[in-house]
């Protein structure tokens, strides 16, 4: 498996009890705050966060700003959300799980099927590479994660 294609990941112990972390990973400021490439979300449908749900996603790296389609594949509530971004062929998770501390909060990237062409050409051109790109998105993963963990903590 190339790095490109392997599976992207981070974790963090949070002092918090699931059901905060849920409220925090769950809302869309706090996705943008937390993410370095992200800058914005519009929802395509009516009805929230949910299932099926649509997103288009706004990011920005350097002087490069794209939009990314994403579909909501999984929602079970305080424990694991789940987006297909169907501009790459990425997969993102984040699972939460009860812990000594409060939550442990894991954060994947996982390439369920294929890259898409178009993706890979995008990352290929603007993005520095594939490889470093996903390097990139996996500390990524890590800032988004440890800036959850600030402001469920705070």
């Amino acid at each position: 498996m190339s790095s490109t294609t392997r599976e992207l990941r981070a974790e963090i112990d949070i002092n918090a009890p699931v059901e905060r972390v849920w409220a925090v990973v769950t809302d869309i400021d706090a996705m943008v705050q937390g993410s370095p490439e992200l800058l914005g979300m519009t929802p395509l449908l009516r009805g929230g966060l949910r299932t099926g749900q649509q997103y288009i996603g706004w990011n920005k790296r350097g002087l490069v700003v794209w939009p990314t389609r994403n579909v909501v594949v999984e929602v079970e509530v305080f424990k694991r959300l789940a987006w297909d971004t169907k501009t790459s062929g990425a997969r993102w998770i984040y699972e939460l799980e009860p812990s000594d501390s409060g939550t442990r909060l894991i954060a994947r990237r996982p390439i369920p099927g294929t890259l898409n062409p178009v993706g890979k050409a995008f990352a290929a051109l603007l993005l520095g590479g594939g490889e470093s790109h996903a390097d990139e998105l996996e500390e990524a993963l890590a800032t988004t994660i440890a800036k959850f963990k600030a402001i469920a903590e705070a």
